[in-house]
């Protein structure tokens, strides 16, 4: 008998199917956002940067704010109305200099907002804009979006303070910030403020010139040091930096006293992460994304083993050009309507066939090609002064810092040596039983037994200064004499940047003195360590001899700087 049910006719008809591979086609189901279309999460593509530029602006923006917050804590007292170094004094001077130039000339020489305003309260000046540039950093950081308004807004704010804060801002890394900012401003739309503003791509120009940023910056600081310092040949400086670096921190004590072979391990990490790395951004993609991980673990071991500011964080934010949104996808969450499932589905139009370009992407791309016409003739001297056996580090060529020259510790001090500024009530200096009391700051030694500071990447100007100015007299550092005016008066202002006042509840001191000082780590486990010390200091003989608040009013008459009032 022969079957003809259709319940009997199934498994043929599917043998049949089988053998033939035809099959009816089953009904399609809409695709799911995020996953491929066999139903496995999607992975995004390689080759664009949505994702990048927003880790870019938040890193950028993270910066600024630090830069912005110690403007705002610390400019009153140093560039302020009755500050250290009174930046209308300078402004003055430098218009006097040029008085036969026009404004603009003037504008062009030291560009500057405080140009513009009243120098009668410069005080409210700096804090204005250091408020704002607070604000405008921190709305970029929380939200990860930005237009090229309101990043040549942070770029023009901190280049006006930059410009006017005399030896202050004369860190190297104040100038890294205003090129990595300036190249912030062609990373984002004219006005939209999107993370992921459609018909702006990241421009692969921009990008390159931020990994050409790191580039210089780090074959420059492996060139100036093997240029430089002996030690850095023989493989030797990582003996002496812990210990003789500007502000140390307590990771920076063990880490002196590491055994020889991992100090010579140091230098030649050092030489390779600064002289070999930095040429794999150009052997494609593999190398590129092993440059950006290798220059951020690099810096992340700089900040842990010392106080240099926001220069290493600063020093990441080229480094993390080097990553695609396919290398940068674990830092963002998936899900339907995540921004990684949005960039996922801009990959997918992308490959698809293309709209006609509209206005305002010419524009732009005509504006990035500029950009990098601009970057490679600013780069002709950089790029001269690298290959010059008379490289010179942390300089710019021009007045809005866009490309310039980079370089860390050319050479190393052997010793560290600090200025301790003293104070006494006693009417004669001379007397045997005057007591001289020292003030602390905020963060460089002085105490032997004050555990050393963490604060990166915050920054104390003051207290860097003052290492400075121990390798030279106080005449190359006259600013040291009206801080020293400043406390003979007791001048709040100048006392809030300093730890500890010896005279915060008698009269102010009749008398301040500054003496030098050699400072030593104690050894561990041994006799000044077990007396809870971390250093060890010895006289070498005073820095600027006993003086009185009287003594010092002719010095400030002449350099037209407020006069103290004593309380």
């Amino acid at each position: 008998m022969r079957p003809d049910g259709p319940t009997m006719a199934a498994p043929e008809e599917s043998l049949r199917r089988r053998k033939t591979g035809y099959s009816h086609p089953e009904p399609e189901s809409p695709p799911v956002p995020g996953r491929d279309p066999a139903g496995s999460p999607a992975h995004l593509h390689a080759g664009t940067f949505w994702l990048t530029r927003i880790v870019l602006l938040k890193a950028l923006a993270f910066v600024y704010f630090v830069a912005f917050l110690v403007a705002f804590h610390q400019n009153k007292q140093l560039i302020g109305d009755r500050g250290l170094l009174p930046c209308r004094v300078f402004l003055k001077n430098f218009q006097q200099y040029f008085q036969d130039k026009t404004s603009w000339e003037v504008f062009s020489y030291m560009p500057t907002i405080l140009w513009l305003t009243d120098w009668s309260d410069t005080n409210s000046t700096l804090d204005s804009l250091a408020l704002l540039g607070l604000g405008i950093s921190s709305f970029v950081l929380i939200t990860g979006c930005a237009n090229m308004l309101l990043m040549a807004a942070l770029w023009g704010l901190y280049m006006s303070l930059v410009n006017v804060g005399h030896v202050w801002y004369s860190f190297g890394w104040e100038s890294q910030l205003l090129e990595t900012g300036f190249l912030g401003i062609f990373l984002c739309p004219l006005w939209t403020l999107s993370r992921l503003p459609q018909h702006t791509p990241t421009s692969r120009i921009v990008l390159w010139g931020f990994r050409w940023l790191i580039f210089r910056i780090m074959l420059g600081a492996g060139l100036i040091k093997i240029r430089g310092d002996r030690c850095w040949r023989d493989l030797t400086c990582m003996d002496f930096h812990y210990e003789t670096q500007p502000v140390p921190n307590p990771v920076a004590y063990y880490l002196h006293h590491s055994p020889w072979w991992f100090h010579r391990f140091e230098t030649l990490s050092n030489h390779f992460i600064e002289l070999l790395v930095p040429f794999f951004l150009f052997l494609g993609r593999r190398a590129c994304i092993i440059h950006g991980a290798l220059q951020i673990l690099f810096q992340a071991i700089l900040i842990v083993s010392g106080n240099l500011s926001f220069l290493n964080w600063l020093t990441m934010v080229p480094s993390l050009a080097c990553f695609d949104d396919a290398t940068l996808g674990f830092l963002f969450p998936s899900g339907p309507g995540s921004l990684k499932d949005r960039v996922l589905q801009m990959q997918r139009e992308i490959r698809g066939p293309r709209p006609k370009p509209r206005f305002g992407s010419v524009v732009r791309r005509a504006a990035n090609v500029s950009l990098g016409i601009l970057l490679a003739w600013l780069s002709v001297p950089v790029v001269l002064n690298l290959l010059s056996s008379r490289q010179v580090m942390n300089t710019h060529f021009n007045s809005l810092h866009i490309v310039n020259t980079y370089g860390a510790f050319g050479s190393i001090t052997k010793e560290r040596t600090e200025v301790i500024l003293q104070g006494t009530a006693s009417p004669n200096t001379s007397a045997p039983d005057t007591v001289w009391e020292d003030y602390e700051f905020k963060c460089k030694p002085g105490d032997p037994s004050r555990r050393p500071c963490l604060i990166s990447p915050y920054h104390y100007r003051l207290d860097w200064l003052m290492w400075f100015a121990a390798f030279q007299t106080y005449e190359h550092n006259d600013w040291i004499l009206h801080l020293a005016g400043k406390l003979l008066a007791s001048d709040a202002e100048a006392l809030s940047l300093l730890a500890h006042n010896p005279f915060a509840s008698r009269p102010p001191p009749r008398w301040v003195r500054g003496e030098h000082y050699r400072y030593k780590f104690s050894r561990p486990g041994g006799r000044h360590a077990a007396e809870g010390k971390w250093w060890v200091r010895k006289r070498i003989g005073a820095y600027f001899p006993p003086l009185s608040l009287e003594e010092l009013r002719p010095y400030f008459r002449d350099r037209g700087w407020p006069l103290p009032q004593a309380l």
